[in-house]
């Protein structure tokens, strides 16, 4: 068993942790659940090495543990698996792998086929069926995913933090996951599990600590508490604020897209998009589902202008033909995009928030056409701190230093500020608490009520069902069904999710 007790820990005077105590059984899953700045994230770090100066102790086999470092943790049997990818995008899986426990034989020279062979007994039980050589860099994020839980599952960990694990992959892989967990479970190992996605908790946790600004609250059986209550524990408070189902008629086009393809980067390889035709009305959302591979960040990027050399078709903005030939013409257009990937293509992580709020806007901040006007650079960020209930103490604060949540807020504030009429949001939740959620949630029906289309891509379909008016489906780069919020179900939407060749 490992045991934290009384941990304490300050940042340049603030405290994020505050006198928290901790179990974690072994031969157990324990869901540590909280919203984001609760200090979830800060608590791992401890665990797993990567913070070592704290007040408390950790005790471990009975034994007062301080580590030096996250390679003393790992000697411990203590290992990680990061949300935020911590992958080497030029190297290839086996190389991520092994990347810092490198095989060398007899005379001292890297065994690179019995790495291979192992990389791919590791790959085949976490069911990544790719090639071992394959670069990671060519990997979609959820594939990403599982290269960073195969790395974890090499070193033989005893305690395994598993922080968002599946807040990239698809629902087949997450039953995937789930398996290799049980299977952990039942050789006795720790898993410490992190999710804000309460209904898999449920499904997969055993026991449950709750923390809350820094403390931890209070924790017991899974199988005791129920979803309503784990909320009121995270927040203080009970939280609302899904949208209601529709049942409006949209009538006026804003982005109409007819016949688009979007050819394979590689030439023998099918089309990535076939005949993708639809239309997304003002003040309307329209949540796109599929399931991964089937297209759906492809379409949003190409709706963006990302493809122009190899993407094909019409596209209309208020019934007026356009040629989005890269994303400078689409933002001339009213169109934007909040990617998959905030971190990587979403942000600037190291620039201070101001500066990223700004930057999508640079030409209305000139100061005699020269130069950024700062006064009014900090007054825009300042009115989007406000709007969106950013958290944060000054707009020079740097993005990379805010929670999840809050970073998906800069995001959107990045692109509000280009004063869309068509806004895409891809997996705008993916990684933030449940509170950040509602918060998204109610930004896109006001938005909307001020007549913004919204497309919405999102792989949870519980979301896309309760955040939507319209739900279109895609399956294997083609559009299956478009029907009103009204007419879906989870049986029919995954049906067509799953079939490309029914008929919507």
């Amino acid at each position: 068993m490992l045991i934290a007790q009384n941990i304490t820990k300050k940042f340049a005077g603030v405290t994020a942790l505050n006198n928290v105590h901790l179990e974690l059984h072994p031969g157990m899953v324990n869901a540590i659940i909280g919203e984001n700045g609760a200090g979830k994230s800060t608590l791992m770090k401890i665990l797993s090495g990567v913070h070592t100066d704290y007040e408390g102790s950790i005790i471990y086999n009975n034994e007062t543990l301080k580590l030096a470092g996250t390679k003393d943790a790992e000697a411990k049997g203590i290992v990680i698996i990061h949300q935020e990818l911590n992958l080497v995008p030029g190297l290839s899986i086996t190389e991520n792998i092994f990347l810092g426990r490198e095989l060398c034989n007899a005379i001292g020279i890297l065994d690179k086929r019995e790495m291979t062979r192992a990389a791919k007994k590791l790959m085949e039980k976490v069911k990544l069926d790719v090639d071992a050589g394959t670069l990671v860099g060519d990997l979609k994020v959820g594939q990403q995913q599982l290269v960073e839980i195969a790395k974890a599952l090499h070193t033989k960990a005893s305690v395994i933090i598993m922080d968002e694990p599946t807040s990239a992959i698809s629902d087949k892989e997450v039953d995937n996951l789930f398996v290799i967990v049980n299977e952990l479970r039942n050789e006795g190992k720790t898993i410490v599990y992190i999710s804000h996605k309460l209904k898999e908790l449920f499904t997969i946790a055993d026991r449950f600590v709750v923390m809350r600004d820094g403390c931890s609250i209070e924790s017991g059986l899974m199988s005791e508490m129920t979803q309503d209550g784990l909320i009121r524990k995270m927040t203080g408070r009970a939280v609302s604020g899904t949208r209601e189902n529709s049942s409006q008629v949209f009538t006026e086009p804003v982005l109409r897209v007819h016949n688009v393809n979007l050819k394979n980067t590689s030439r023998h390889a099918s089309n990535v998009l076939t005949d993708i035709s639809f239309t997304l009305h003002k003040g309307e959302i329209a949540g796109l589902y599929g399931l991964m591979g089937a297209g759906r960040t492809e379409l949003m990027e190409t709706l963006f202008g990302l493809h122009p050399k190899r993407a094909t078709g019409d596209m209309y903005v208020n019934e007026q033909p356009v040629q989005i030939q890269s994303p400078i013409h689409a933002i001339k257009h009213g169109i934007a995009l909040v990617p998959e990937d905030r971190k990587a293509h979403g942000l600037i992580l190291d620039q201070k928030i101001k500066s990223n709020i700004s930057i999508t806007v640079l030409n209305q901040l000139e100061k005699w056409g020269i130069v950024l006007h700062n006064r009014k650079e900090t007054n825009l960020s300042k009115a989007y701190i406000q709007q969106l209930g950013i958290k944060t103490h000054s707009e020079n604060n740097i993005a990379g230093n805010l929670s999840g949540g809050n970073q998906q807020k800069i995001v959107l504030a990045k692109w509000l500020a280009t004063n869309p009429r068509i806004l895409l949001l891809d997996e705008p939740t993916r990684g933030i608490d449940i509170n950040a959620r509602f918060e998204i949630y109610n930004l896109m029906k006001k938005l909307a009520g001020e007549g913004m289309a919204i497309l919405l891509v999102s792989s949870e379909l519980p979301e896309i069902l309760t955040a939507s008016d319209r739900v279109l489906v895609m399956a294997e780069g083609r559009l299956t069904a478009d029907m009103p919020v009204a007419e879906a179900t989870e049986s029919n939407v995954l049906k067509y999710a799953i079939q490309h060749n029914i008929t919507a």
